[in-house]
């Protein structure tokens, strides 16, 4: 797999969240509509066939059972924190749930030290530290207003949603070295399934025909998110791509605004552009040269 220039890497991996952001605040509309678990359900379906489909026409092999394990640890911390997430997120503005998952990539960077032993500098600790900092601004502005106790139940599981989404990031750094990106999202879709699935007798609710058409769309937003982040992931350290991670509140105060309706205030601003800061100067550090294939194993 050949490097890319860590730029390249970073900029790829902020058009991944970009249209991650994007398919967030369709499926906010969805579970709001038919619950988010419903709304995860038929998005992973929707994946498995557009991506079965493909994997069928391309006449790909299976992965051997090394390269399987990390596409099930994934396809399981991935799955369930995007389930509690997006739950979280129907109780809440987009931009409040999004600020709140911004502990993941945090727990993430040191996650990377220890388990992927990866050289966490000191640029990368101020870069994220600066990033986290404008979190806490919004977090002191969004205080300010009265949730309610739906909004606080939803933040709780947005919270437990960052902390295994933290433990996805590190799984994704070692799965993109041994798995090229379309073979990423076809797996997290289908461990997801199984995962969601088993409940589907008692939670599922059956789409209606205004709503397949946004399922579709989410699912390949998905899809082409999760490559792009895949193909980021392969060619540049995890702890210097996590900063790029808080872009996703730039996005989210846009389209919570534009969709919703849902207000920025100046606070939210203010802390917008020490997220971009941060990101700017995570994205100046010269990133580490990816290990080899066989250590991520």
């Amino acid at each position: 797999m050949k490097p890319a220039g860590g730029a390249a890497a970073f900029a790829v991996a902020a058009l991944g969240i970009a249209v991650f952001s994007a398919m967030d605040a369709l499926m906010k509309g969805l579970s709001i509509e038919m619950g988010a678990y419903s709304a995860m359900l038929w998005r992973s379906i929707f994946g498995l066939i557009i991506g079965g489909v493909l994997f069928v026409a391309g006449r790909r092999r299976w992965p051997g059972r090394p390269v399987l394990v990390l596409h099930f640890w994934r396809g399981l911390t991935a799955g369930l924190s995007v389930l509690l997430f997006f739950w979280g997120l129907a109780r809440m503005p987009i931009a409040q749930g999004v600020a709140l998952s911004f502990i993941a990539p945090l727990i993430a960077l040191y996650l990377a030290a220890v388990m992927l032993k990866e050289r966490v500098d000191r640029t990368a600790i101020a870069a994220s530290a600066l990033a986290f900092l404008g979190v806490l601004v919004i977090l002191i502005g969004q205080a300010r207003a009265d949730m309610g106790p739906e909004a606080f139940r939803g933040a709780i599981a947005v919270l437990i949603g960052a902390v295994l989404y933290a433990f996805s990031l590190i799984v994704a750094r070692r799965q993109s070295q041994v798995a090229d990106p379309f073979e990423v999202a076809l797996f997290f879709n289908i461990v997801a399934l199984g995962i969601y699935m088993p409940a589907a007798p008692w939670w599922a609710v059956a789409p209606d025909a205004t709503q397949v058409p946004r399922l579709m769309v989410c699912a390949i937003f998905a899809f082409v998110s999760i490559m792009l982040l895949s193909w980021a992931y392969a060619r540049a350290e995890a702890s210097y791509l996590l900063p790029v991670e808080y872009t996703a509140f730039i996005w989210a105060s846009l389209l919570g605004w534009w969709v919703f309706g849902e207000s920025v205030s100046m606070m939210t601003i203010a802390g917008a552009l020490l997220i971009v800061a941060g990101c700017l100067w995570a994205a100046r550090r010269k990133p580490g040269v990816p290990p080899a294939t066989e250590a991520a194993l």
